[in-house]
């Protein structure tokens, strides 16, 4: 097994559940693991907490240019292991694939990149410009991690690991959840005219955003194509012989570039209010967000977009610059004005499953490329 295979292995066993997550222990084992391989090979590096004994680790290889840096970056933590089928800490090899959870979200991309920058330092020359490595905490739940990270934070490009099926990634969409609650009056069931129900109410909402949905539908993204709306959790009601007196959904808005999270919200409430306007009954309001990422997008003939299609290219696999549904870290790099792509082995689909695996083609290939990347970045 070569040197960054057996490093994901050793990733793979470790429990490092987000702690957000029943019975996950965090990145504390993890984040020690990170920092040990670094210092073993005499690299700079350093702890920022983020949560009492959850930090991110941080390596530095200094470059010829020390007013220019590029940060790799890749999350520590996992989801849970709820409902899989394999055992989630036994790294094992088969038909080419390691499996594991966090084998290829984003332990592979993790380890590729740990790699990379201890090659770099071993090859005793210095890159064009500053190399940081950040392992960070809390990406699968709140991205308190990263945000961390970019207090302060000055690069001029940034490289984050995620499962892209080898491609070039330079957009994705934001993430937008928040709650709807409609209030009603509680009755006896026998004599549901004295009473509102909220659940009913709760329909028009519900149908009144999927109309929306399907009108989001019409605009879509070169790269990520429409917009979307679900409405993903419903409680409401006591027992079934009451007329409900509320009810609530949970809603999932996955944002484009060039859509804020204000704008996006006002359009909401003018719905609802338009909603209550046309039906009496229906009194809706709407909760703070649960949860909010904003969209990326960066500039297809950015330094660092060039320089990934160059390496690629090299290995005849560039496929252009592409766009993905799902949310990362890399958001917060963009927000800072940092041109920032995700890269990184395996593919999305196997994250997060119930038998979760990445090629170990892929993870050898990666560490190729962010080695590449970080020696010829100027």
């Amino acid at each position: 097994m070569s040197p960054v295979l057996q490093t994901l292995s050793e990733l793979v066993r470790i429990n490092s559940i987000n702690s957000s997550y029943e019975g996950g222990p965090g990145e504390k084992e993890a984040a020690a693991y990170v920092k040990n391989f670094f210092e073993q090979r005499g690299i700079e590096t350093w702890e920022q907490e983020v949560f009492p004994g959850r930090n991110n680790v941080i390596a530095r290889v200094p470059g010829r240019d020390s007013s220019r840096r590029i940060v790799f970056e890749a999350h520590m933590d996992t989801v849970s292991v709820k409902g899989m089928t394999i055992d989630p800490f036994d790294p094992v090899v088969r038909d080419g694939r390691l499996h594991g959870r966090g084998s290829v979200d984003d332990k592979a991309g993790l380890a590729a990149m740990m790699h990379a920058v201890a090659d770099i330092h071993a090859s005793g020359e210095a890159p064009p410009c500053e190399v940081w490595m950040a392992a960070v905490v809390d990406e699968e739940f709140s991205f308190r991690g990263v945000v961390k990270l970019c207090e302060g934070l000055k690069a001029d490009a940034a490289v984050v690991a995620e499962p892209t099926e080898f491609k070039c990634v330079i957009a994705s969409k934001g993430v937008l959840r928040w709650r709807i609650r409609t209030k009603g009056r509680a009755a006896h069931s026998s004599k549901p005219h004295l009473g509102i129900n909220a659940i009913t109410a709760m329909s028009r909402v519900v149908l009144a955003l999927n109309e929306d949905h399907e009108r989001m539908q019409e605009a879509k993204h070169p790269l990520l194509g429409p917009g979307t709306c679900n409405v993903g959790v419903i409680h409401g009601g006591v027992q079934v012989n009451f007329v409900p007196d509320e009810a609530v959904i949970e809603i999932d808005r996955r944002l484009l570039p060039g859509e804020g999270v204000p704008e996006v919200l006002a359009h909401y409430q003018v719905l609802l209010d338009a909603l209550m306007k046309r039906h009496p009954d229906v009194i809706a309001e709407m909760e703070e967000p649960m949860l909010q990422d904003w969209p990326f997008q960066t500039d297809a003939d950015a330094g660092i977009v060039n320089l990934a299609r160059e390496v690629l290219g090299e290995m005849g696999r560039d496929d252009g610059v592409s766009g993905v549904p799902f949310g990362s870290d890399a958001s917060k790099f963009s927000r800072l004005g940092i041109p920032t792509i995700l890269f990184g082995p395996g593919s999305i689909d196997q994250a997060h499953a119930a038998v979760e695996y990445v090629e170990c083609a892929e993870v050898e290939k990666a560490l190729a490329v962010y080695t590449e990347i970080a020696r010829r970045f100027v």
